[in-house]
Parts: structure tokens; C-alpha cells; sequence
């Protein structure tokens, strides 16, 4: 009974009911990387967004748009499947405006400017790119984002200037809706990959094809991926520890607890970003594992550290919690919408805990769900890595026009190609481009690829920068071929004698070469 009476405790104060924690700083650190990973997202929306989805883009908004009113003549049903503002207009100066409205409340949230509405911005505007993705669909890197910035609008203070909000402090539900947040980023992760179908993570093999296999493993990846199984098994342990025994630390181990579990947190967190490019999915979780922190266990290790100055300047906000009264009705209200939104978590929580994603769920009872909330991508599961593939396969882009005698390649920017040249280090950025090229190749039928080679063709400008160059200066090729190959790591001795990282061997084209026909139509050859 005292164990039990204990963890219960412990458990009232992760959802800060009890005990005299504040969360001051926490919360200004946290919503200040937040802010800076916006900034993240919409400078690579405003790089790539003209290509990808502008008037002459792989895949226009105009055209997705005028696909679902075809599909959804209901206008609520059709915004409901596809929550953005550009139903209203998705011109060029649409695009435009929300690409640089976003920039400018990201800048605001980090700069601590009216932070809710800039908060409320980031998430509307995001919202509106990702709902009509089309193809480029939405990862779990956008789903992380979108709800976070949703939950931290209610967990930001009030006011234009804050500065450190000590005339609004966070309410408890906020904080608890927080960590209830990063409680499920690093649980479910973990929990799926026991649940999940697949079996490298239970066979203790996940580490032999996990670097090779994943988007853009790094320098550190590929030596990594050297070392012998027993080390392999030590990253399997780590990761584990992260996902399924840190959170539970978190919950139940009270604030000792919280210290380790941010410590394996940051870690594995820094480990996954050292060795391939998630964009900025880890960037994001170490933010998030700030949360775990209180102003009191930051004043006591600056104490512990012999930081006096740095301890005194966090004890005053520790001291004070108390803040401006809120209306009932306001207090009430912000409670039924972060308890509906816990309700929603715990559905999708579910499906994690079972092992199944909603498409694996009988349709009558994921259509509510499905309907209302889904295509908001504000209450998700994340099971980042619960499967993956047993090789990498690539796609490239080779064009010609000299009618097929001589194929010259358009290189990527950070995608592997060639076998002499290891991924760079990328994350925090995210290369929305080449991460959904990596994605198609796997995917029979995918209208990505083949309408990539059509604006190759048409000498799309906004399409050809964003590859590292441009074979044909001052042309356009007549014919556009898809080979893809498979890519897998040579060992450390092959490297060291050939200066080769990856063997590339020809698989077959993703489908029959493109070319312009005699009408101006982009067509398919024999």
C-alpha cells in the first residue's frame, strides 16, 4: 500500500496537482526551441513550396483543391477532409501570404511576442500547407508540430510582451496536456515496436538494416553500423530505455526519476540526430523533454553546480506562482476542450497499445474519428520506426536529348547517389523533396516520380533547383528515365580501400521512360 500511495503521488505530480513545482522557465525554454523549429518549417515551405505545390508545382494546391470539390461537393465535408485557407483563394499570393505569415509568427514566438496568437498562426497556417500536401504527404514530423504548437497555445502566457509570464502561470491541465504529449511520443514509440508486426526489434536484429535502411545516414551512421552485434544490442537496450523504461520513470520516480529519464532522453534523441536525418523530429523531442523540468529542480542543480547567480535568477520565479484570476467560464471551457482533446489521445493511444493503426480497425469504428479530427492531425499516434524496410532503394533521374544514345544524371542535393559520398548532416532541416522521392520508390503506382520527370522535361525552374544542378544549362531534355537501385553499405575495409561508402546495383526503372510527343503531351515510351 505505501508503494502504491507512493507511485500515486508521484503521478499527481507529472500532472502537476500536488507539490509546489512552477514551471516558468521550463515553459519559456520550450516555447522558444518551438518557436525556433517553425522558423525551420516555414523558411523550408518558402525554399521548396513554390516547386512543390505553387500554380506550376508537382503537385498544385489549385489542383488538389479542384479534386476534392469533385470528390466532396459538401463544403463542410470537404474542409473537414482538408482544414486550410486556401479553400478561399490558392493563388500565387496565397501561397505567398501564408508562407511568410508563418515565418513571421514563428519569428514572434521565439521572440516571445503575443505568444498564443503567434502559437494559433504557426498552427492554422501550418495546417493549411499540410492538409494540401497532396502527394508530399504529411509525416509524423508535421503531425508532432501541429500539435504541439495546438496544446501550447493554452500553455503559453497571456499578453503581448510576457516576457517570463509570471502573471500567467500555466494551469495544471495545460502542463499535464503537455506531458501527456511528450508521455506518448516516447511511450508509443517504444510500445509499438513490441506490438508491431514487425520482428526486427523483438529478434534483437533492428540495428543491422536501421542505419542503412534510413533516410540520410550520416558519417557516424555508416560507422556505426560497423561495430560488432554486441554493441548493436547495447543501442537496442538504450532505446528501449528511452521509450519504455524512461517515461515510466517519469511518471512514478518523481523528480529523480524526471532527471534520468530527460538524461536517457537527450541522449538517444542526440544519438538518432548524429547518425541519419529525421528532419526536425528529434530537435522537436529534446525540446519536448524539457518538460519534464520544473523551476525548482532547475534552481537545485545550479545550486548542485555552484551556479549562485544562475540559482538566484531562477528562484524568484519559483517562488512565485501566483497569477491574474481566470473567469469560470474561461477555466471551464479550456478544461473541456484539453479534456476532449485527452480523450482522443487515449483512442489513438489505444490503437498503439493493440498493436494496429486505423486502417486495421473496422471502419464503423474509426469513421467519427476519422471524420472529425483525423485530417487535423492534432491528436495522432507516433510510432516512428515501428516498421522498416529489409534494403534501401533509391530513385534517380536521368535525362536525354539526343534521342535516348547518352543519359546524363540530375544529382540530389543529400539523397545517397554516389557510391564515393556519405549523407551530410541535415537535421534540423527537412528536405520535404527528396524524403518523399524516398517514400514513392517504395509505393507501386506513385504519381510523385513520374510527375517530377514531366517538369524535368518542361524545364520547370522552381523543380530543377531542387537538385544540385542542372545537366542541360541553357535546354531541357527530350526523354526523362526512373532507374532504381538498391544501395547498401560496403564494409570499413572496402572504404578504406576504395574510398566507397554504399555498392549501388540497377534494379529496373520505376517505370517506362517520359518523353514529349510531337502534340506537346508528355507521354510514356515503349
Amino acid at each position: 500500500m505505501r508503494l502504491f500511495r507512493n507511485a500515486w503521488l508521484q503521478l499527481k505530480d507529472f500532472c502537476a496537482l500536488g507539490g509546489n513545482a512552477t514551471y516558468f522557465w521550463p515553459r519559456w525554454i520550450v516555447l522558444r526551441a518551438v518557436g525556433l523549429v517553425y522558423i525551420i518549417i516555414f523558411a523550408g515551405i518558402i525554399d521548396q513550396g513554390r516547386a512543390l505545390v505553387g500554380p506550376r508545382g508537382i503537385a498544385p494546391i489549385a489542383e488538389f483543391c479542384g479534386a476534392l470539390r469533385r470528390i466532396f461537393p459538401n463544403a463542410i465535408e470537404r474542409t473537414l477532409r482538408a482544414p486550410s485557407l486556401f479553400w478561399f483563394s490558392s493563388s500565387p499570393s496565397a501561397i505567398a501570404a501564408l508562407e511568410w505569415g508563418g515565418l513571421a509568427a514563428a519569428a514572434a514566438v521565439f521572440l516571445n511576442l503575443w505568444p498564443r496568437m503567434a502559437l494559433f498562426a504557426c498552427w492554422l497556417f501550418f495546417l493549411s500547407f499540410v492538409s494540401t500536401w497532396g502527394i508530399f504527404t504529411s509525416s509524423i514530423d508535421d503531425q508532432l508540430m501541429l500539435e504541439t504548437a495546438l496544446l501550447c497555445i493554452a500553455f503559453a502566457p497571456a499578453g503581448l510582451r510576457p516576457g517570463l509570464g509570471k502573471a500567467s502561470p500555466p494551469r495544471p491541465i495545460a502542463v499535464f496536456a503537455m506531458r501527456w504529449l511528450l508521455f506518448r511520443v516516447m511511450f508509443e514509440s517504444g510500445l509499438i515496436k513490441l506490438t508491431g508486426a514487425d520482428t526486427h526489434w523483438r529478434d534483437l536484429t533492428a540495428m543491422k538494416v536501421m542505419y542503412e535502411t534510413s533516410p540520410l545516414p550520416t558519417i557516424f551512421g555508416y560507422l556505426d553500423h560497423q561495430l560488432p552485434q554486441a554493441y548493436h544490442l547495447f543501442e537496442i537496450a538504450l532505446t528501449f530505455a528511452a521509450e519504455i523504461a524512461a517515461p515510466l520513470l517519469a511518471l512514478f520516480a518523481g523528480r529523480r526519476g524526471r532527471w534520468l529519464a530527460l538524461g536517457i532522453w537527450v541522449a538517444f534523441q542526440a544519438g538518432i540526430e548524429l547518425t541519419t536525418s529525421f528532419g526536425w523530429l528529434n530537435t522537436a523531442s529534446i525540446a519536448l523533454g524539457l518538460l519534464l523540468l520544473d523551476d525548482q529542480m532547475l534552481a537545485g542543480a545550479a545550486d548542485r553546480l555552484r551556479l549562485r547567480r544562475l540559482a538566484n535568477c531562477l528562484r524568484p520565479a519559483a517562488a512565485n506562482s501566483s497569477g491574474r484570476a481566470v473567469t469560470p467560464w474561461r477555466l471551464y471551457g479550456l478544461r473541456a476542450l484539453l479534456g476532449a482533446h485527452f480523450c482522443l489521445t487515449l483512442y489513438f493511444f489505444g490503437t498503439v497499445f493493440a498493436g494496429k493503426s486505423l486502417i486495421d480497425i473496422p471502419h464503423a469504428g474509426t469513421r467519427p474519428v476519422e471524420f472529425l479530427f483525423r485530417d487535423f492531425d492534432s491528436a495522432n499516434a507516433y510510432i516512428p520506426y515501428a516498421s522498416f524496410p529489409p534494403h534501401k532503394f533509391e530513385v534517380e533521374f536521368e535525362g536525354s536529348n539526343d534521342g535516348g544514345k547518352t543519359w546524363r544524371t540530375y544529382d540530389f542535393r543529400f539523397k545517397p547517389q554516389r557510391v564515393d559520398r556519405i549523407c551530410p548532416f541535415v537535421a534540423p532541416w527537412f528536405d520535404r523533396f527528396e524524403a518523399t522521392l524516398q517514400l514513392a520508390v517504395n509505393i507501386p503506382g506513385s504519381t510523385v516520380i513520374p510527375r517530377v520527370a514531366a517538369q524535368l522535361i518542361l524545364g520547370n525552374p522552381d523543380v530543377i533547383r531542387l537538385f544540385k544542378g542542372n545537366p542541360f544549362p541553357g535546354g531541357t531534355p527530350t526523354a526523362v528515365r526512373m532507374p532504381v537501385y538498391q544501395f547498401a553499405f560496403t564494409d570499413y575495409q572496402t572504404h578504406r580501400t576504395t574510398g566507397q561508402y554504399w555498392t549501388k546495383t540497377y534494379e529496373g526503372d520505376f517505370m517506362p521512360a517520359v518523353y514529349m510527343n510531337n502534340r506537346g503531351h508528355i507521354v510514356e515510351g515503349k
